[in-house]
């Protein structure tokens, strides 16, 4: 595995640890379900589908050099079409997606967003 992959893991698990544990902690603080509204599942499925996606530009940037942005955005619409099969349809099975719900799935997805984003635009400063 490249160094450059091995690192953004490690920094996407620290990230998503720690976000997780702030989650969890305001959740608490609340007295919300810790680990209602799939929670969990959203962690690990954002986690997986930002490696994959990263792991996956990396090998494919040389070769793809002028269409790595459109690949990314790729990237995005997949983790839009598990979020629309895996989460959504329990979330809105009462009608209302709550806040609750919603930040579930999107904190996740916003912190690996962002890793992703910052990531690829330093591979990007690389190539050129």
């Amino acid at each position: 595995m490249p160094k450059t992959v091995s690192r953004f893991l490690v920094i996407l698990v620290v990230a998503l640890g720690v976000t997780f544990s702030l989650h969890i902690f305001i959740l608490n603080f609340f007295k919300q379900p810790l680990f209602g509204d799939k929670i969990v599942l959203s962690y690990v499925v954002n986690a997986l589908l930002a490696g994959t996606i990263f792991f996956s530009l990396q090998k494919l940037k040389e070769r793809y050099k002028t269409q790595i942005g459109f690949l990314f955005l790729f990237g995005s619409a997949l983790k839009f079409v598990v979020f629309f099969s895996l989460f959504f349809p329990s979330y809105k099975a009462d009608g209302v997606m709550d806040k609750l719900e919603f930040a579930a799935f999107f904190v996740p997805y916003v912190v690996c967003l962002v890793l992703e984003t910052y990531s690829l635009s330093q591979m990007l400063n690389k190539m050129s």
